[in-house]
């Protein structure tokens, strides 16, 4: 038997919406965040860059004694999960794919949205799904080009809002009746793009199905995760950008969270 901290990367904030779907299936399970802001985003970066960079921060989480990794970036489980699945074969890996199932098994108009990045939709992972569940079902799909930027930096709300209606018009928004976020930065504008779309597109992403995975492979394997109080991140980027966004957006202002927060810059 034996006692490990669950970890989590992404490139950037994104993954913070993984995490707190794991925190709340998990409450008391210790976990270890890592943000690799510093080269965010990684849905530009050509795929050997962006197997080179998950990979860094995938040894720094085994380096913390993680068993269990969850990949909580679409773009790096599409390009490098295969991979390191094959490489670190004593490690638990959980990747993430657009919610393609779950929209294309429930869809009543037969025509569905997903909004991701480049390298998702052209992953293999994206496409045995959509292959599988979309042969009866049209699968508008489009790049979200531009949006994780204006997620990481908070600022720029109206180029922002502008992004989003640019994209949804491509995804003909108004003839779907569910849209799937394919990235985990994405639920983070999840208010900006219902109040565009209203009431009548559900709105779905990985978050709630991961966080099951998660909690199905402990209870199947011999790993007994630490538990703890403290909440520990770590980030390649701009400190105080980090904690900003994370404090306000993930937390809250919750301050008994908030003060049991360990957040650190790391070099990777």
């Amino acid at each position: 038997m034996s006692n490990h901290p669950i970890g989590i990367f992404d490139s950037g904030v994104g993954g913070l919406t993984i995490w707190r779907a794991i925190k709340n299936k998990l409450p008391k399970a210790s976990i270890i965040y890592v943000a690799d802001q510093k080269n965010c985003p990684y849905g530009n970066k050509n795929q050997d860059e962006i197997f080179k960079l998950t990979e860094k921060c995938v040894e720094f989480l085994i380096d913390k004694s993680c068993k269990i990794i969850i990949i909580a970036c679409n773009t790096a489980t599409a390009v490098a999960i295969h991979e390191l699945r094959k490489k670190h074969r004593n490690i638990l890996f959980v990747g993430l794919e657009p919610a393609v199932k779950p929209a294309a098994v429930n869809t009543q108009k037969g025509v569905i949205g997903v909004l991701a990045t480049a390298n998702t939709l052209i992953g293999k992972h994206y496409l045995k799904t959509s292959q599988k569940y979309g042969k009866n079902v049209k699968v508008n799909a489009v790049a979200g080009h531009g949006l994780v930027e204006l997620i990481e930096t908070g600022n720029e709300s109206e180029k922002l809002e502008k992004l989003i209606l640019e994209y949804l018009q491509l995804l003909d928004y108004k003839n779907i009746d569910y849209l799937v976020l394919g990235c985990t930065h994405y639920p983070l504008i999840f208010a900006e793009i219902q109040k565009i779309c209203g009431a009548a597109v559900n709105i779905i992403d990985s978050a709630g199905a991961v966080a099951r995975q998660v909690e199905k492979l402990l209870l199947q394997s011999n790993i007994t995760v630490q538990t703890t109080t403290r909440l520990q991140f770590f980030t390649t980027g701009e400190l105080n950008l980090f904690k900003k966004f994370l404090f306000e957006k993930i937390l809250n202002d919750d301050m008994s969270s908030v003060e049991t927060a360990s957040i650190a810059e790391v070099h990777l």
